[in-house]
């Protein structure tokens, strides 16, 4: 039984990474997984994913980059304020200016670098660096 889906997601995508693998398929499927994975795409940390149909409620094909070096979900789902990102960014981030933390906003889900630039919070959802 799985109780996080995107921990899982994620952790296949580490996993293959180290394996040195360029494609990975899980199970998996939700709108959060695909935006979270939309915003790796979109920062050169995965490539492209596809949906592939199997009948019972498509499968996620994810090509990799070889770019990544650690990602994974941030539990318990801290909330964090406008000007609060630093903390966070030390705890999850190996340097300044070195990955991203994926942060859920009410105007929806971005980088912690797009948060902080809008002036908004959020709860933080998952990191990679």
């Amino acid at each position: 039984m799985l109780n996080d889906p995107l921990a899982n997601v994620l952790s296949h995508i580490n996993n293959h990474e180290k394996l040195g693998r360029k494609e990975v398929i899980v199970q998996n499927n939700s709108k959060i997984i695909r935006k979270v994975l939309s915003l790796l795409n979109t920062h050169n940390y995965v490539g492209g994913y596809t949906e592939v149909e199997d009948g019972k409620g498509n499968l996620l094909q994810i090509n990799l980059l070889g770019t990544v070096n650690k990602v994974g979900v941030i539990k318990p789902r801290f909330n964090v304020k406008k000007d609060n990102y630093e903390k966070f960014e030390k705890r999850y981030l190996p340097a300044k200016d070195f990955g991203i933390i994926i942060v859920s906003t009410s105007k929806g889900m971005m980088t912690h670098q797009e948060a902080k630039s809008l002036g908004l919070g959020g709860r933080l959802i998952a990191y990679c660096y």
